[in-house]
């Protein structure tokens, strides 16, 4: 992604939507974009961990969380995992932890706070569904833009 947030708004408002939370940025890149993927999962990693496992071809993760902080859906050696397998970003509406570890890693990762309390691991929740965050509705496959201003997704 070469175009801010902010100038891809001037330019394209009216298809995009805005997730109007206050993310914190946790990883090393603060510039990502690619094609949505997405979690709806409540104090329960183990889709998250199961689903940056797999290739992510430049994918961006949206987690909805239901905005709970207080467990972690990330954590230092899930980020690893997305990584390595090709993954552009993640967006956790949500907790994260190990931010020190997670800030030198190459990925985009936006969270609400951090917390350095374990999620469950049931794998209770849902992959690939359409999720509403902050006001915006995402869809599977679209696309998303995320820098230090917020993140936009395509309508």
């Amino acid at each position: 992604m070469t175009v801010s947030t902010a100038d891809l708004w001037d330019e394209r408002g009216p298809e995009l939507e805005s997730l109007a939370l206050n993310f914190g940025d946790f990883g090393a890149k603060d510039l990502f974009s690619g094609p949505a993927r997405t979690i709806r999962c409540f104090e329960d990693n183990a889709l998250v961990k199961s689903t940056l496992s797999e290739p992510g071809d430049g994918a961006v993760l949206i987690v909805d969380g239901g905005g709970s902080i207080s467990t972690a859906l990330m954590g230092d050696m899930i980020a690893e995992s997305a990584v390595s397998n090709g993954w552009s970003g993640v967006v956790i509406n949500g907790a994260i932890r190990d931010r020190v570890a997670m800030k030198s890693m190459a990925i985009g990762v936006k969270a609400l706070a951090s917390n350095p309390r374990k999620s469950s691991k049931a794998g209770a929740g849902e992959v690939d569904v359409t999720v509403e965050i902050g006001g915006a509705t995402i869809r599977p496959g679209a696309m998303v833009f995320a820098d230090p201003d917020g993140v936009v997704v395509e309508k």
